[in-house]
């Protein structure tokens, strides 16, 4: 899931949307953008996948003048893109994923259409996006046009002359939020990108809702409709602690998610963690359930290393996890450990590196809570796992039933025999003496929505139609 950032000022708008895109630097590893409008467009695109966003920018946006302007931290295209159309020059960035990419631009290019940006031999899906839009009579009718074509998911920003248009996935898996400060207005997906930047929270973008954002105000060119599903992996995971969706912060909902963890729990341990950074809201939450002290075995080396989950390959992967995390052995010699965890997705970093860190360290035990669920499904919506066979989930499943298989109905059972034997299956794999996952019931209370206003896919399968078709 990639990061978008847009600004709208009274004056040159350069560093509120460097600092602001820079807000977004958790979303995505591989691209950053910006694109600024003036006497004409500024834009400026980088590799920041060995560097931070801010050491590529810093000088670079010093020289971009214009009042508006837009920015991403992309996982997978080069954005933004400037595009000529019927409708003027508009720069355009996005998130999210098109799964029927290939589809799509096959149609594009039988009826004529041509690509520019093949990146890597293949199709960027924010140019497939621009290309759609721009087969609309209107610049809205285009927009909407793309969720009634699109498999996936898709957040975009578009910026031309006449003013900022932000469109929110139709379905909502992807978050977008306008903030305003003195009469200047923002966009973005993370709103803790406005906190230190000056801006209020005004109100969420709607999903399937299109806006259009000027100095003189916002509008909503497009009513937004009454289903949602957002991912609720953004609470779990992939959202910073500071920011907020409909309503509900983070770090709040992962200490919610701790203490559900506890509750259903009854080990003995002498500390509780939680794997840096996005495990230890979870833990703080275990902890004030539980009694059990919070304490740091493992410390995070912030400055050098981002998140090893969101890498595309595997040996970046396990590099970042290899060098980010190093072990206080003077608090783990001896202890029982509590390790919070946000997910267990392929088990590899845990197993390979969180794991073995702990033992020779001199762990007495490790006892492994993740917040959410097995994961037993790619997701759709988003690049983050692109194929079941990653997941460990499955290849334990696979493993008990001595064959690949898709029927996994009484896995998805947490009272099951089956279930158990999967989860202790993945516990020796892994090296842990226990492994307790979250239940789906206490994961959404936590999150505090009801259940069909969440994408669950990952765990359970479940999920509204890939696209719009109001």
């Amino acid at each position: 899931m990639s990061g978008v950032f847009g600004v709208v000022s009274k004056k040159n708008c350069a560093s509120s949307l460097l600092y602001g895109t820079d807000y977004h630097s958790h979303m995505g590893t591989e691209y950053g953008g910006m694109a600024v409008l003036g006497d004409r467009f500024h834009r400026s695109i980088h590799d920041i996948s060995k560097s931070q966003f801010k050491s590529k920018f810093f000088e670079e946006y010093k020289e971009m003048k214009g009042d508006s302007g837009i920015g991403v931290i992309s996982d997978r295209d080069t954005q933004p893109l400037i595009i000529g159309s019927k409708f003027g020059t508009f720069a355009i960035v996005s998130s999210g994923i098109v799964e029927n990419t290939g589809e799509l631009a096959k149609e594009l290019l039988d009826s004529g259409e041509t690509f520019s940006e093949m990146s890597g031999g293949r199709i960027n899906s924010v140019e497939l996006i621009a290309k759609l839009i721009t087969q609309g009579k209107t610049l809205i009718e285009g927009i909407r046009g793309v969720y009634e074509r699109i498999e996936g998911s898709a957040s975009i920003l578009l910026l031309k002359e006449d003013g900022l248009y932000a469109a929110r996935d139709c379905l909502g898996r992807t978050p977008l939020v306008i903030g305003e400060k003195d009469g200047d207005w923002a966009v973005a997906t993370e709103d803790c990108s406005f906190l230190n930047l000056g801006f209020r929270r005004v109100r969420f973008i709607e999903p399937g809702e299109i806006v259009s954002i000027r100095p003189s105000g916002i509008q909503s060119e497009h009513a937004g409709g009454d289903r949602n599903q957002i991912c609720a992996f953004l609470w779990i995971y992939t959202g910073y602690p500071a920011s907020s969706y409909e309503g509900i912060n983070v770090e709040v909902v992962r200490e919610r998610s701790g203490r559900a963890l506890a509750r259903g729990d009854n080990v003995d341990a002498d500390l509780v963690a939680g794997v840096p950074d996005s495990g230890v809201g979870h833990a703080i939450g275990y902890s004030m359930e539980s009694g059990l002290p919070y304490r740091r075995p493992l410390v995070k080396y912030t400055p050098g290393y981002g998140r090893s989950y969101t890498p595309p390959s595997q040996e970046i992967r396990d590099l970042v996890a290899t060098m980010k995390l190093i072990p206080v052995r003077d608090v783990i010699a001896g202890n029982r450990i509590v390790l919070c965890e946000d997910s267990i997705v392929r088990g590899t970093q845990l197993k390979n590196f969180t794991v073995v860190k702990l033992w020779d360290s001199g762990a007495k035990e490790i006892h492994i809570r993740p917040a959410c669920p097995p994961l037993m499904y790619h997701c759709k919506f988003a690049l983050s796992t692109r194929s079941v066979d990653e997941l460990v989930a499955r290849r334990a499943i696979n493993a008990l039933e001595g064959r690949r298989t898709d029927n996994i109905a009484e896995y998805l059972d947490e009272t099951s025999e089956k279930y158990r034997k999967m989860v202790d299956w993945i516990a020796r794999e892994i090296n842990v003496t226990t492994l307790k996952f979250q239940k789906i019931d206490d994961m959404i209370e936590a999150i505090g929505l009801p259940r069909e206003k969440l994408c669950l896919h990952c765990w359970i399968g479940e999920g509204s139609p890939a696209c719009c078709t109001r």
